[in-house]
C-alpha cells in the first residue's frame, strides 16, 4: 500500500501528456486572433476545452494520491473509460481533419503545377508546329527548285 501511495504521488507530480498539451490548448484559445499555419495544424487536447472541466485521469490525480480507481484496491482498470474513449476518438477525428486539409492543399499545389506545365508544353507545341510548317514549306520549295533544275538540265542535253 505504501508503494502505491508513493507511485501515485510521483505520477501526480509529473504532468501527464494530456495535462501538458491541455495547457498548450489554453494558450491557443488566448491567441485566437493571430493563428499561424503551425498553430492551425497543431492538434489540441479536447479535455482542456472548458475552464472547469477535466478528463477522467486528471480528475483522479487531482483528487489526491490516496484515491484508488475501481472497486478493488490493488487492481488497475483494464479498459478505458468512456470519456477517455471519446477523447481519443475526437483527437483522432481532428488529426484526420487536419491531415485531409493538408492533402487538399498538396493536391491544389500539384494541380497548379500541372496546369503551369500544360501551358508551357502547349506553348512549346505551338512553336514546334510553326517550325514544322515553315520547314515543310521550305522543303516543298527546295523540291520544286530541284525539279526545275533537273528538268532544265535534261532539256539542255537534248
Amino acid at each position: 500500500m505504501q508503494e502505491q501511495a508513493t507511485s501515485s504521488m510521483a505520477a501526480s507530480s509529473i504532468p501527464s501528456s494530456s495535462e501538458r498539451s491541455s495547457s498548450s490548448a489554453l494558450q491557443l484559445e488566448v491567441k485566437e486572433g493571430m493563428e499561424s499555419d503551425d498553430e492551425i495544424r497543431r492538434v489540441p487536447e479536447i479535455g482542456g476545452e472548458g475552464a472547469g472541466t477535466a478528463s477522467g485521469r486528471e480528475a483522479s490525480s487531482a483528487a489526491g494520491p490516496n484515491r484508488v480507481q475501481g472497486s478493488s484496491e490493488g487492481s488497475r482498470k483494464r479498459g478505458r473509460s468512456p470519456a477517455d474513449k471519446e477523447h481519443k476518438r475526437l483527437k483522432r477525428l481532428l488529426r484526420n481533419r487536419v491531415s485531409a486539409q493538408q492533402a487538399r492543399e498538396r493536391k491544389k499545389a500539384y494541380l497548379i503545377e500541372l496546369e503551369a506545365r500544360v501551358k508551357d508544353l502547349e506553348k512549346k507545341n505551338c512553336e514546334m508546329e510553326e517550325r514544322l510548317s515553315t520547314l515543310q514549306n521550305e522543303n516543298q520549295m527546295l523540291r520544286q527548285i530541284l525539279k526545275n533544275t533537273t528538268a532544265g538540265m535534261q532539256e539542255g542535253r537534248k
